[in-house]
């Protein structure tokens, strides 16, 4: 059957079929879903106009362009998202190189006093603005204070923390008092331009058009936006490691549940996307390849939350027994996670992760939870083949905003050992309302418990009903630790702990995936997955 060539009403190009913007002058496809939040939508309409003016002036050279699918609203650039795009227009002090380890961007040297309370960061004197201006250490004490602010981040930073002394332009100091600024050489703070941004209401700070238009000091401009579609990036040419070897780069605003069709129809070279079991969709395509990274630390992995208030959860047992029956390495598998994802059943730091100190998990043994089952009282089996206690099944539901197939799974394997679990599918703002009003037995998701999130689970006023002081105490130590030895030391004491209570069973570790068109070079697993982070030291092969 011949297909119906589509062509754009502005500029004549091509479009191909499902693309939500032409790709010779980027003006929208009509009928693109509305993604802005209401609430953004105002400040969005007036560079429409500018936009639909820009369009058909302006084609893209594909040649050197590089398209990459991201699923965000319009401040993808900018401080209300702060998500990964944000390292296309602005630079951090630090990033990774392909080893791990950290390496300068816009800090140049860095030392800091034994008790790690006090750090002197000597910042580059070649970094500029995109309007030209020179990037100072006042830049920094600026956005460290911005972001500090309570009305502006949900960043959770006490600005009575830390405090920022400027030396001269290129040289400042950071006193920490705890440690909930994380490490002042962070890979992820980026740094925003005092002089267009001091003037402006901190309050409103989320509504700033800055975010839209952004003036950054990295390796790409801000060229242009179509609203709920796009934007367009040009290389620098004043880098200060040199104009970047690929001149665009167009940010496609598409929903994730889009990544892999749009990857397969050539609409984009890349996306961070791809739902880990629909990369079996891309295995044998030799157009494209797959890399793997681990977030440092724990980030958010996949996780069973045990009530602790349901009549059988509430046994320190019975929620052994539930981990021990879970064959976590075949689940990993189904899933396509790589063979190198970690299984764990503890918090740790990056530090022991990355020198593998993190301590072993429970193995998959399901004749030791069959017998932690029944010492727990939970022995007789009824015909439908689900243990009993008295006339009461081991019986528990599961609320999961995720795709039941790790549910489907996990469910099958503690069927095994006599245990009923019923899966609720629930959007994933409703599954966090039900939490908070504390009706449910157990949530599967990916649970966020780096830092301050872990409280919420593990510390006073728990919302599942877990109660241990000596792990409040430790996991406030462990966050306020300044020192990582002390941190480590936390996490260390910490860990036997939580092995023996589980309040909480992670199943799957966080891993990054990014499939990307072969001609895009430079990328490797696990550290240097993400375009968006490291575009500027990525190339095409031969031109195309």
């Amino acid at each position: 059957m011949t297909r119906r060539l589509v062509r754009c009403t502005r500029c004549g190009a091509p479009i191909a079929p499902k693309a939500g913007f032409c790709p010779g002058c980027g003006v929208a496809v009509s009928g693109q879903q509305n993604r802005v939040p209401t609430a953004r939508l105002l400040s969005t309409l007036a560079l429409a106009a500018l936009a639909a003016a820009l369009g058909c002036k302006r084609p893209v050279d594909k040649s050197s362009t590089v398209t990459i699918l991201y699923d965000s609203d319009e401040y993808v650039l900018g401080l209300p998202e702060d998500d990964v795009p944000k390292f296309l227009v602005f630079l951090p002090l630090v990033t990774r190189n392909a080893q791990g380890e950290l390496e300068g961007r816009l800090a140049r040297s860095w030392e800091h006093s034994p008790d790690y309370h006090t750090w002197t960061i000597h910042l580059r004197s070649d970094v500029r603005w995109h309007d030209g201006v020179p990037v100072t250490a006042q830049d920094v004490k600026f956005t460290l204070e911005l972001v500090s602010r309570a009305d502006v981040g949900p960043w959770g930073i006490d600005p009575g923390t830390f405090s920022v002394t400027v030396l001269d332009d290129t040289t400042y100091t950071l006193t920490l008092r705890r440690g909930t600024l994380g490490s002042p050489l962070d890979d992820w703070t980026v740094y925003y331009p005092k002089h267009l941004l001091e003037r402006l209401d901190p309050a409103k700070a989320s509504e700033w058009g800055f975010w839209i238009h952004p003036v950054g000091n990295g390796p790409y401009r801000y060229v242009r936006h179509v609203p709920r579609t796009m934007f367009e990036l040009e290389a620098n040419p004043d880098y200060y490691r040199g104009k970047p070897t690929i001149e665009r780069v167009v940010l496609k605003l598409a929903t994730r549940e889009s990544a892999l069709t749009e990857l397969l129809s050539g609409n984009v070279d890349a996306t961070e996307y791809v739902n880990q079991t629909d990369l079996l969709k891309v295995a044998g395509d030799a157009r494209f390849q797959v890399y793997h990274g681990s977030r440092l630390a724990m980030g958010n992995p996949l996780t069973l939350v045990w009530n602790l208030r349901h009549p059988a959860l509430h046994d320190p047992r019975v929620r052994r027994a539930l981990t021990l029956a879970l064959d976590r390495r075949e689940l990993q598998q189904a899933l396509n996670l790589p063979t190198a994802a970690p299984i764990f059943d503890v918090m740790f730091s990056d530090r022991q992760l990355r020198r593998g100190e993190v301590p072993p998990p429970l193995p998959h043994d399901k004749a030791e939870a069959r017998r932690l089952l029944a010492e727990a009282g939970w022995v007789e089996v009824g015909e439908d083949g689900i243990r009993r206690r008295g006339r009461e099944p081991l019986r528990f539901v599961v609320a999961t905003p995720l795709s039941d197939r790790a549910a489907v799974i996990i469910q099958a394997q503690l069927r095994v050992v006599g245990v009923q679990m019923d899966i609720l599918p629930l959007d994933f703002m409703v599954m966090l309302q039900r939490q908070r009003a504390k009706p449910f037995d157990a949530l599967l998701f990916e649970m966020p418990v780096n830092g301050w999130a872990a409280q919420r689970f593990f510390g006073p006023g728990s919302s599942i009903g877990y109660t241990n002081p000596r792990v409040a105490l430790l996991l406030q130590r462990a966050l306020d630790a300044v020192d990582p030895d002390d941190a480590d030391r936390a996490y260390r004491e910490l860990a036997p702990i939580l092995q023996a209570d589980l309040p909480v069973t992670f199943v799957a570790p966080s891993v990054l995936t990014t499939v990307a068109h072969r001609r895009l070079r430079g990328l490797s697993s696990p550290y240097r997955t993400s375009p968006l982070s490291h575009m500027d030291e990525l190339w095409l092969e031969d031109g195309r």
